[in-house]
């Protein structure tokens, strides 16, 4: 045992000399801080379970629906142009809840507008954030201003007011800079943020993968783009997972999981983002409010193998 204790020590110690250089040394502070603070954002894994076993009946809320409900809110961040930060957000308030909370499905819609509201207004610039009146008119709900307030009420009070939360798009972000900074200037193009952040939009939109920690599905997703495309960061993957104290047995066994996800993505089976309901009726007030990038509406684009994601016409 202290053989083992003292060869990990010395591989930690060699791998944070080869990666601790003047380009990484901030990102992976930030990494600390991110790994202190990720158990507190993360859904209660027990409630996410019942959602994970409970029957269609249109009584209880299902992994089906809730599955459903991200995608429709995927849909609505590309209509306003929102960033996957304030997806990943929205997605993180909403499993909170869930796991938390018994929703009927009926009620689904007006917390899933609650979520990505809080999240709009938690992450994006104030001039970017839509006036409720106009966001339930877009999303063609049937509730009201005050249903949805009232909603955002209850939402705090279960997040316990805490609307800044650690996500795995916080961890895809930190560990591509440690990652891209160890890559020489040729193969820095082959480890595109972009192509990882439609990875992750794609893991958000099941319900399964909220049960992993945020280092770990980021990581996972990671791991598997350098398995793929580029061998010679394997070690700094190793690294990485030994300073975020993450198992190896619990890393393969997410991998697995992410690795299914992005194959039934890619396949023409997958139900992609419903974008016919975001051909919406909007008011001459609301259309002048709005930015000439919301009417771009687009398919979730395929996950490119190079280069950076297209934009649909």
């Amino acid at each position: 045992m202290t053989s083992f204790k003292y060869e990990y020590s010395c591989l930690h110690l060699m791998m944070i000399e080869t990666l601790a250089t003047s380009e990484t040394r901030k990102p992976l502070h930030q990494l600390n801080v991110l790994l202190e603070q990720e158990l507190k954002c993360q859904p209660k894994f027990f409630g996410l379970r019942i959602i994970e076993s409970a029957h269609d009946n249109g009584l209880r809320m299902t992994a089906r629906l809730r599955d459903f409900e991200v995608k429709d809110l995927l849909s609505l961040i590309q209509f306003f142009g929102f960033g996957t930060e304030t997806f990943s957000v929205t997605v993180n308030y909403l499993d909170q809840f869930l796991s938390k909370m018994k929703v009927q499905p009926k009620h689904l819609g007006c917390v899933g507008l609650s979520c990505f509201y809080l999240a709009v207004k938690a992450t994006e610039e104030e001039r970017n954030v839509p006036l409720a009146t106009d966001l339930i008119r877009i999303s063609q709900y049937r509730f009201t201003v005050s249903d949805l307030m009232r909603m955002e009420e209850i939402l705090l009070e279960k997040l316990c007011g805490k609307v800044k939360v650690t996500t795995a798009f916080h961890f895809l972000q930190l560990y591509h800079s440690v990652l891209h900074g160890s890559l020489s200037c040729e193969r820095k193009k082959h480890l595109n943020s972009e192509r990882l952040e439609a990875q992750l939009k794609a893991c958000h939109c099941r319900i399964v993968l909220s049960k992993a920690k945020p280092s770990v599905l980021a990581l996972s997703i990671l791991a598997l783009e350098a398995e793929e495309k580029l061998p010679e960061l394997v070690e700094a993957i190793e690294y990485l997972q030994i300073h975020s104290k993450i198992n190896g047995r619990e890393l393969s066994f997410w991998k697995e999981l992410v690795s299914k996800c992005l194959l039934e993505y890619s396949s023409s089976k997958c139900s992609k983002p419903n974008v016919q309901k975001l051909k919406w009726i909007v008011s001459g007030r609301t259309a002048r409010q709005l930015k000439h990038s919301y009417y771009r509406i687009a398919h979730l684009p395929t996950i490119p193998e190079t280069g950076f994601l297209k934009d649909n016409p």
